[in-house]
C-alpha cells in the first residue's frame, strides 16, 4: 500500500487511515477482528477519541503485541489543562501504550473554543508538557469551521488538521489543502464517505485520490468493508467515467440537502442544534442505537421540535438549505427509527 507523510509531523501511515467510531456498534471480539484484519491488510493509521465509549480500549485490545509500526491517534475535546490530562492519562490506559503519536484537540470550531485551548493552563499548554515527557508526539486539531481551521493551520501549533472532505463538502481542496501544503501541515479528511451517506466507496474514494497527500479516515464497521478499500489502493487513481457519473448524481441528489456542519446557521433563536439534527441519521449509522435513541439523542430532537420556523438560519447558511424542511424530515425520520429500534 502507497504511504503518506503527514506534514511536517514526518509520520509516514497508510494511504488509508481507520476511524475508531463505528467499531462501537459492535462486539468486543467483533471490534477486535476488523482492527487486526484492517492491520493484516496494511492499514497503519488508527484514529479514535476519549468520546467514542469504548474505541480506544478495543483498539487497545486489538494491537496488544502489534504496536511497533503503528500510528496511533486519538482526540480529546478537553479546553483547559487539567481535563486535558485526565482524558490523556485514561486515553494511555485504555489503548494499553505508554505514548500516542497524534493527540488532536477534537471539535475546535468555535473562536470561543481556539481561546480557551490557547489560554495560560489551557489544552495547548499541558499537551506541550505531555509532548516534551514523551507522552506523545505530535499535536493536531479537529475541526468543522473553515475560516478557524485556516487561522489554525496557519498558526503554527498544529501539525496536523483534520476536516471534512469529500465528493461534497469539496470546498477544502480550493481554501484549505493549498494553505496546509504552504505550512506543511497534514490533512486527514474527515467523512470521506460522507458520515456514512455515501453507498458506494470506489467514486468516493477515488475523489479523494486526486489529493495524494491527503489522508482518508474510513470508519470500518466489518472486514468486507477495509477489504474492498484495500483493493481500491491497487486500481489506478484515475476517476473513471463511472465514477464522474456517479459523483455528478451524488452531487445532484444530495448537494443542496447535505448539512456540512459549519454551524454557520448559529445561533438559533431557540437554541436548536441544527447541525447536529440534521446529521443524526448519519450517526446512527456509526455510533450505537443507545446512543442516537437515547436520552442524548432524544434531547437533541425535543430541541428541533421548538422551530418557529423564522428562516434565520436559512438566510446564513451558505449552502442554502431548506433547513426548515431538513428539521421536519429529522423530526419524522427520528420518531420512525426510534420506534423500530425499540421495537421488540
Amino acid at each position: 500500500m502507497r504511504t503518506i507523510r503527514l506534514g511536517r509531523s514526518n509520520l509516514v501511515v497508510s494511504e488509508i487511515g481507520l476511524g475508531g467510531i463505528p467499531i462501537q456498534r459492535l462486539t468486543m471480539q467483533g471490534a477486535i477482528e476488523v482492527v487486526r484484519r484492517c492491520l493484516d491488510l496494511g492499514v497503519t493509521f488508527l484514529d479514535t477519541a476519549h468520546g467514542y465509549t469504548t474505541s480506544e480500549e478495543r483498539i487497545g485490545q486489538a494491537i496488544a503485541g502489534r504496536r511497533e509500526g503503528l500510528v496511533l491517534a486519538t482526540k480529546s475535546p478537553a479546553r483547559d489543562g487539567e481535563t486535558l490530562a485526565q482524558h490523556l492519562a485514561l486515553s494511555l490506559k485504555r489503548l494499553g501504550v505508554a505514548h500516542i503519536d497524534l493527540y488532536q484537540f477534537h471539535g475546535v470550531s468555535s473562536p470561543e473554543d481556539y481561546a480557551k485551548v490557547l489560554a495560560p493552563g489551557g489544552a495547548l499548554e499541558r499537551a506541550r508538557e505531555a509532548q516534551a515527557a514523551g507522552l506523545i508526539g505530535h499535536i493536531g486539531v479537529t475541526s468543522h469551521s473553515l475560516p478557524l481551521a485556516k487561522e489554525m493551520v496557519a498558526s503554527g501549533h498544529f501539525e496536523t488538521l483534520m476536516f471534512p472532505f469529500n465528493l461534497i463538502s469539496s470546498e477544502p481542496a480550493e481554501e484549505l489543502l493549498p494553505l496546509c501544503r504552504q505550512h506543511d501541515v497534514g490533512l486527514i479528511a474527515m467523512k470521506p464517505m460522507g458520515g456514512g451517506v455515501f453507498t458506494e466507496a470506489r467514486p468516493a474514494y477515488n475523489y479523494l485520490r486526486q489529493f495524494p497527500d491527503v489522508l482518508p479516515l474510513v470508519g470500518i464497521e466489518n472486514v468486507a468493508e477495509i477489504e474492498e478499500f484495500v483493493a481500491l489502493t491497487q486500481t489506478p487513481a484515475a476517476l473513471t467515467a463511472r465514477d464522474l457519473a456517479e459523483i455528478a448524481r451524488l452531487r445532484q441528489e444530495l448537494g443542496k440537502r447535505f448539512c456540512r456542519r459549519c454551524d454557520y446557521c448559529q445561533p438559533c433563536p431557540q437554541q436548536i442544534q441544527i447541525s447536529t439534527v440534521l446529521s443524526l441519521r448519519g450517526f446512527s449509522r456509526r455510533f450505537p442505537g443507545e446512543r442516537t435513541f437515547g436520552a442524548w439523542g432524544q434531547g437533541v430532537m425535543q430541541t428541533a421540535a421548538t422551530c418557529q420556523e423564522c428562516g434565520e438560519c436559512e438566510s446564513r447558511c451558505p449552502y442554502q438549505l431548506p433547513i426548515r424542511d431538513l428539521l421536519r424530515e429529522a423530526i419524522t425520520w427520528f420518531e420512525e427509527a426510534r420506534a423500530a429500534y425499540q421495537a421488540p
